[in-house]
C-alpha cells in the first residue's frame, strides 16, 4: 500500500521528490517563498499553500501517513549571531516557526514526522532548545530519534551536515535495542566494499557539482560576481543552500517503509 506524504518549509521539493522515488503519493506542500512555491506548483500536482502561520491543517486529519518540514535555520545556525549573545533559536522570527510546524502536526496527525535542521539545532541555548522540541513532540504522543547526517552519507561530493529528526507515534513499535537510524544511508562506499571487498575510484558516482565556491552556510559573495546578480540567480542559489539533500530524506523514507511492512 503506498503511503501518503505532505511537506512544510518545503522549498524546491527535497521530500517530494524522495516521495516520488517511493512511489509514494504527495498530497500537499508548504512554501512561503514565491519563486519556490512556483517551482513547486509546476514541479508536483500536490495541493499548494503559501503561509504556514494562516493556514489550518485540518482537513488533512488521519489522511496523511507522513509529514516533512525543514524548518528554518536563521536563528540556530552559527552564520547568524545576535551581538555576541549567541543565536536566538526558537524565540527567533523564523526558528521559531517550529511551533507552528507543532500544530500542524497536531491537526493532521500523521504516523511519521521528520523534521530537519542545522546541525547546530540541537546546541542553541545550551541544548534548552531542542529540549523543547523534543518536549513538544512528546506531549502530542510522538517518540522521537535524531542524528546529524552528512550529504556524503549520500554519496554527495560534500558535508552538509545537519540534523534530522523521525518522531513517530507510540503505534510504531521497534525491536528492543533497535534503533530508526540503524540503517539508514550507508555511505556508497560502504555499500560497494560490502559487495566487492575493495573499491577502486575510477569516477563519479554523483551528478558533478557546478564550479561555485560555497561556504558552510550558503554561497559566498564571489559565486554571485561570476555567475552575476541577477534575481534569478540569487533565488536559485538561495533555494539549492536551504533545500535538504533528498538522497537523504530517500533513506529515511525507505527506513520508515521498511519498519511499516
Amino acid at each position: 500500500m503506498n503511503k501518503t506524504h505532505g511537506s512544510l518549509f518545503s522549498g524546491i521539493g527535497a521530500p517530494e521528490l524522495a516521495s516520488e522515488w517511493m512511489g509514494w503519493e504527495n498530497l500537499f506542500h508548504c512554501e512561503i517563498n514565491n519563486f519556490c512555491r512556483s517551482f513547486l506548483e509546476k514541479r508536483f500536482k500536490s495541493t499548494s499553500y503559501a503561509d504556514i502561520t494562516t493556514t489550518d491543517f485540518n482537513i488533512w486529519r488521519g489522511r496523511v501517513d507522513i509529514v516533512t518540514g525543514g524548518f528554518p535555520c536563521q536563528d540556530a545556525s552559527k552564520a547568524k549571531q545576535t551581538g555576541g549573545r549567541g543565536q536566538l533559536g526558537l524565540e527567533g522570527e523564523r526558528t521559531g516557526l517550529w511551533w507552528h510546524m507543532c500544530r500542524a502536526v497536531d491537526e493532521i496527525r500523521p504516523r511519521w514526522v521528520v523534521a530537519e535542521n542545522v546541525a547546530n539545532i540541537t546546541r542553541v541555548n545550551n541544548g534548552r532548545d531542542f529540549a523543547k522540541i523534543l518536549h513538544s513532540l512528546s506531549g502530542l504522543g510522538y517518540n522521537a530519534e535524531w542524528k546529524i547526517m552528512y550529504a556524503s552519507d549520500a554519496g554527495a561530493p560534500h558535508r552538509r551536515a545537519r540534523c534530522y529528526l523521525v518522531a513517530y507515534s507510540n503505534s510504531v513499535r521497534l525491536q528492543e535495542g533497535e534503533y530508526f537510524f540503524s540503517n539508514v544511508c550507508p555511505s556508497i562506499k560502504q555499500k560497494l566494499r560490502s559487495n566487492c571487498g575493495a573499491t577502486l575510484s575510477v569516477g563519479k558516482s554523483w551528478a558533478t557539482e557546478p564550479p561555485v565556491r560555497s561556504v558552510d552556510y550558503g554561497f559566498s559573495s564571489k559565486s554571485l560576481e561570476v555567475y552575476g546578480k541577477s534575481r534569478l540567480i540569487k533565488e536559485v542559489f538561495r533555494a539549492y543552500g536551504n533545500s535538504m539533500c533528498p538522497q537523504i530524506v530517500h533513506g529515511i523514507f525507505k527506513r520508515i517503509e521498511e519498519l511499516d511492512n
